[in-house]
């Protein structure tokens, strides 16, 4: 164990590796926590630099980052999932406020009402950045953006798409200042999701497959489109969803030459 700096799971570097597993910790400490070197990687690349990096013996960063080297099984301990893959790395969170959003021309926004579960919450990060969306914006319940789940289902799109939270109202007077039209996604509506103009300027809502949207999202909406289905389901995976209209409305922009 002579090349190994951390050798006991009881060390304090990984008993507070093993806090941060927890969002309390990790807000509390204004960190988030990376795992594995292809998300590591994905982070720097974005620009981010970590603050501590701990890897096992014969990590190839190793040879180009200052790093800890921690027992395999100790820092197994550290991990989200009990599997580190040789890297866990610490980082500081990053501030995502609506009014540092980048509108752009044309956006293509996706927008989540009170979707809580991490592993969709990155999955429309990963369809954001597939489409070539503007960006995401969630608002209703509050949303753990350094959720581990979140980091690692987004494949480190979490670390480059454009992200706000905001209430519904700050949402709207927002999207209305910019002449973006809010279309949401209600079962039932008149219009389908592909017979809806969504080549211009627009912000695709979705919310909790449980739940559906609130009133009042359905209500502030300019436009409400379906998906039609067939068969014993009644609601699509929320992530799907999103992902149907999004890729319908980059179908709609590249047909017009967009």
């Amino acid at each position: 164990m002579s090349n190994v700096d951390i050798s006991s799971s009881t060390n304090d570097r990984i008993k507070r590796l093993v806090r941060l597993k927890q969002r309390i910790h990790r807000d509390k400490e204004g960190v988030f926590v990376v795992e594995g070197n292809l998300l590591f990687d994905r982070a720097r690349s974005s620009g981010l630099t970590p603050l501590e990096v701990f890897v096992t013996s014969g990590n190839p960063v190793q040879s180009e980052l200052k790093t800890t080297i921690v027992d395999p099984l100790a820092l197994d301990k550290a991990s989200y999932r009990n599997r580190s893959q040789g890297l866990i790395a610490v980082f500081e969170q990053f501030p995502r406020p609506i009014e540092a959003f980048p509108i752009g021309p044309s956006p293509l926004i996706l927008v989540a009402e009170s979707v809580e579960k991490p592993g969709n919450l990155g999955a429309m990060l990963r369809t954001v950045d597939a489409v070539g969306a503007t960006g995401l914006i969630t608002t209703g319940s509050p949303v753990d953006l350094f959720n581990p789940n979140l980091i690692r289902s987004s494949t480190g799109a979490v670390f480059t798409v454009p992200y706000a939270h905001a209430g519904l109202s700050e949402l709207v007077v927002w999207l209305t200042e910019r002449d973006v039209e809010l279309v949401a996604t209600v079962p039932g509506a008149t219009d389908t999701y592909w017979a809806a103009d969504l080549a211009g300027s627009v912000a695709i809502m979705v919310g909790a497959e449980d739940t559906g949207l609130s009133r009042e999202a359905r209500e502030a909406a300019d436009l409400t489109v379906s998906i039609p289905m067939s068969g014993a389901s009644d609601s699509l995976n929320v992530s799907v969803a999103a992902a149907l209209l999004a890729f319908e409305a980059r179908r709609q922009r590249s047909s017009l030459g967009d």
